[in-house]
């Protein structure tokens, strides 16, 4: 169903009645749906919701844009495939993709200069836990 065919009740009945209101509703739709997108994708690599994010973004985006219903369509099917395909492989390849999602977790961490932090609160200033971006953090 596309957006010009939505039924006029609901709680956005009343934004969808001018032009003006219309195009703000579509406005607002579109920064705050793109916003959580953004903030999922952003997300994904690392535990948590990211995907669930994700999807909240596209579902945000598909009350007002027929893309979105496309893409979130697309990315639900192509999530659930890989849920089933990690699903079936053995433990060395679950145990490489929990690998591959700690390092970058860890990787990330040393970069915002987290290990410096943390380090500073129990007096390890080790040259290797600085970020090579914020320099020293503790």
């Amino acid at each position: 169903m596309t957006t010009d065919q939505r039924p006029d009740t609901g709680p956005l009945a009343w934004f969808r009645r001018t032009r003006s209101r219309r195009l703000a509703l579509k406005i607002g739709v579109g920064v705050v749906g793109g916003l959580v997108l953004v903030a999922g994708i952003l997300m994904i690599p690392y535990p948590g919701p990211g995907w669930l994010v994700v999807f909240t973004g596209l579902a945000i985006l598909a009350t007002e844009f027929t893309w979105a219903e496309r893409v979130l369509k697309f990315a639900k099917g192509y999530y659930d495939k890989w849920v089933a395909w990690l699903k079936r492989q053995n433990l060395l390849v679950k145990a490489l993709v929990i690998a591959g999602t700690c390092a970058i977790v860890l990787v990330t961490c040393w970069l915002l200069g987290a290990f410096a932090l943390v380090g500073g609160w129990f007096g390890l200033d080790w040259p290797w836990l600085a970020s090579p971006i914020f320099g020293h953090g503790g």
